[in-house]
């Protein structure tokens, strides 16, 4: 005998009580909750611009000039290294990324083979200048959106690394909003469309928020709150917890970059109050735990491991760690310590030891070691920088005033240089 179905009057009595049970829930649902739920049975774009109230991004100022600590001498050397040497065939976005960062857009050079802010700028921005450097296959850096115009990131040839490292690298070299953007067949953009977008498309659950923080801190206080492009609002005190969850040594360069983020958001806040008290507290606390696990966790020639999180721990049990990985984990630690006040810091003699050791590790780079690991050593020039309180570009341009560019010099260096060098892990 064949089993009976259900009736169709049994079928609609439950979509009746589905129906009732949804409207009631729906009644007592909070306005928000009604409001997000009416953008999604209308497929309305739930995202809002967030204004943003500057044609220039903020730029978070170091705190101290110490000659004492980096010499005028040893700080050319370093920007010496780390000028932008780049061969133009299949040159990474990365690598770009990074330069224009420390040596910001107006940047210039006596030297013809080196490239300019305005053309690193351009490498980015121009989808016609970035298919010069790749093939057809290669997909555009410039992605164009029905919403926007948004980055190709991830490790993959031709991609900016990580996301939103490419709207932070242009916003710390201080790029004007306007900044043309063009994609392979828009021709109309500009990186306000670039922040827009990035706003829209934020996640909390993101991998890395590192570069987000920044670029949304640099560009639209004293907003403090927004609505993403899924109807949730997001927040500085949100990303500024998400920074700081988990274990501190799974963060982007060995943790050592959110730990800048931090301290640029809380920096903002002294001005624009983008943080609430609670947040704010609870991210100086986390920074003095920093200072405290760096205090004890330095080697005694200068060095950071990337186990610095560990404290004193980090020196009972050594880490056999690549070069590359101790100049990221010293570099950063240097960076961030610039821009925050002595409460954060460790003890002088830490930070002396550790100018002392990236100045002499940087300073005995060939330019082919240098340019192989070029992401790690930038972070370098622009530690000592800020240290000095003066911007690389500015510094560079002074220092080739008394002391020009010299060919001779540069085709013997270059001729010295071994014919092999390891490419380290991308950063």
């Amino acid at each position: 005998m064949k089993r009976r179905g259900p009736t169709w009057i049994a079928v609609l009595g439950v979509q009746v009580v589905v129906a009732a049970a949804f409207a009631t829930a729906y009644e007592v649902s909070s306005p928000l909750s009604k409001e997000v739920l009416r953008e999604e049975w209308s497929l309305q774009d739930p995202f809002e611009p967030v204004p943003i109230p500057r044609t220039t991004p903020l730029r978070v100022e170091p705190l101290y000039d110490r000659p004492d600590l980096v010499s005028d001498e040893d700080l050319a050397a370093v920007l010496d290294q780390v000028q932008p040497r780049f061969e133009k065939e299949r040159l990474s976005p990365n690598h770009v990324e990074h330069a224009l960062r420390t040596w910001g857009v107006g940047a210039t050079f006596q030297n013809p083979a080196v490239m300019s802010g305005a053309e690193m700028t351009a490498y980015l921005t121009d989808h016609a200048r970035f298919s010069q450097a790749w093939s057809e296959e290669t997909a555009p850096l410039v992605q164009e959106r029905p919403t926007g115009i948004a980055i190709n990131w991830g490790r993959i040839a031709g991609a900016s690394v990580h996301h939103d490292h490419w709207l932070a690298s242009l916003t710390e070299a201080g790029a004007h909003l306007e900044t043309p953007v063009y994609g392979p067949s828009r021709y109309e953009s500009s990186l306000y469309d670039v922040v827009q977008e990035s706003l829209r498309d934020f996640r909390l659950d993101e991998r890395e928020t590192e570069w987000t923080a920044m670029s949304f801190g640099l560009w639209i206080p004293p907003t403090r709150s927004w609505k993403g492009g899924d109807g949730r609002y997001m927040s500085f005190d949100l990303i500024a917890r998400r920074l700081m969850r988990g274990q501190k040594e799974l963060g982007v360069c060995s943790g050592t970059h959110r730990v800048y983020s931090l301290m640029l958001l809380v920096r903002l806040d002294d001005e624009f109050h983008i943080l609430s008290e609670t947040a704010r507290t609870e991210v100086w606390t986390y920074l003095e735990s920093v200072r405290d696990a760096i205090t004890h966790s330095q080697f005694e020639d200068g060095h950071w491991p990337t186990n610095w999180w560990a404290g004193a721990a980090a020196l009972e049990d050594p880490r056999d760690d690549p070069l590359y990985k101790v100049v990221i984990t010293t570099g950063h630690h240097l960076e961030w310590l610039a821009i925050a006040p002595t409460e954060l810091h460790p003890p002088e003699e830490n930070i002396r030891k550790g100018m002392e050791w990236i100045i002499a590790t940087t300073k005995s780079q060939t330019l082919k070691e240098i340019r192989s690991r070029y992401t790690f050593f930038s972070h370098v020039g622009a530690a000592l920088a800020l240290w000095r309180n003066v911007r690389p570009a500015d510094f560079w341009r002074d220092w080739e005033a008394t002391h020009p560019f010299d060919a001779e010099r540069e085709a013997i260096r270059a001729a010295a240089e071994p014919a092999e060098v390891e490419t380290e892990s991308a950063h």
